[in-house]
């Protein structure tokens, strides 16, 4: 059962609200001004929010600007009931993030026909796409019913770059949002001296660049392939069109891009804060989540810029691991082979 919050200060009209919502097979939250409607949204996390424009406390564009802020809330739909019709008042929902307006007196049949419009396309977008090139496609069909996004896949091309061949450079502008469907990606940042810190992998399914593109900035960080990779690379005028042109599809992306951005930070303070040999058995635990629990090929310079420490540590560490039994090197491959042993390792 779906489940809708009501934030309406007319009680006479919040309860009418609340009758035909639960009438036409609904779960009814109601509030009776804008900061307890926040509260219970935030507690509730509910599938849709219909919300007053006039009322005391807060009105409905701050309840808007306040739950579109909020990760846990961004992606529900948002839609106002205002007996205002001005075009600047629309204009101003909008702007803010607003999915649709109900204008007071309203029709019970045009109510629900919105309500059931608005959660039926919040369904659509908020599936969960597998990261793959078919994961991709099928999650920018699906936003190609928005006219602005039409173009977004049209000009979409795939380029392979050869092992250690260079994506992108720090400085660099950002042209691309780039998609890996097969093979590795290192991004690595350069320190004054010139020596390269790995700062993270990516591998099929996964995108890289975002950061630096969201924020419209040059890249911080460089980019090249570990292996040969094949990438596919979205237009940037195509990737804004699709991250402002409705707030759920922005929503549902800005997910797809973290994949865990809170887990990834947590790794990389693990790799960064405990001893040599810990960060060496994070780095290999990392790795082996990325490959799925295969065979890990890297190279030992690699691995030591993603530890932080020289290739002879890594190399001294890796020889330690097998002679515990913690892992195997099978023709330069790392294997796994006690991963409760090596996630327990003193720091």
């Amino acid at each position: 059962m779906k489940k809708i919050l009501v934030i309406e200060d007319n009680a006479e009209v919040r309860e009418n609200l609340e009758e035909i919502l639960e009438l036409s097979g609904y779960e009814v939250l109601t509030a009776e001004d804008g900061k307890v409607g926040v509260e219970i949204a935030l507690k509730e996390l509910p599938d849709l929010v219909l919300c007053d424009v006039m009322m005391p406390k807060l009105d409905g564009f701050g309840v808007l600007n306040i739950l579109s802020k909020k990760s846990s809330t961004a992606d529900i739909p948002f839609v106002f009931l205002t007996a205002k019709t001005e075009k600047s008042d629309f204009r101003r929902g909008m702007n803010l993030g607003a999915d649709d307006y109900v204008t007071k007196p309203f029709y019970k049949d045009e109510l629900l026909t919105v309500i059931e419009t608005r959660l039926r396309k919040s369904e659509q977008i908020r599936k969960k796409f597998d990261r793959t090139e078919n994961g991709l496609s099928a999650f920018i069909n699906e936003a190609k019913g928005y006219e602005e996004l039409k173009k977004l896949s049209l000009e979409r091309r795939i380029k392979h770059y050869k092992k250690r061949e260079v994506i992108f450079e720090e400085g660099d502008y950002p042209r691309y949002l780039y998609f890996v469907n097969s093979g590795k990606v290192k991004v690595f940042k350069t320190n004054e001296d010139g020596k390269e810190y790995i700062i993270d992998i990516f591998m099929d399914g996964d995108f890289v660049g975002y950061n630096d593109l969201i924020r419209d900035t040059k890249y911080a960080e460089g980019a090249s392939a570990l292996e040969d990779t094949d990438i596919s690379l979205i237009p940037r005028e195509d990737f804004v069109a699709l991250l402002h042109a409705n707030r759920d599809v922005a929503s549902q992306l800005i997910k797809m891009l973290a994949n865990n951005v809170t887990e990834k930070e947590e790794q990389l303070l693990n790799l960064a804060y405990h001893s040599v040999r810990k960060r060496v058995a994070n780095a290999i635990l990392l790795l082996s989540e990325k490959e799925g629990d295969a065979e890990i090929n890297i190279l030992r310079d690699d691995l030591a810029r993603i530890v932080g420490t020289a290739k002879e540590s890594v190399i001294r560490m890796l020889t330690e691991f097998k002679e515990d039994g913690y892992i195997e090197i099978n023709d330069g491959a790392i294997v796994l082979k006690n991963k409760h042993k090596l996630e327990n390792l003193p720091g």
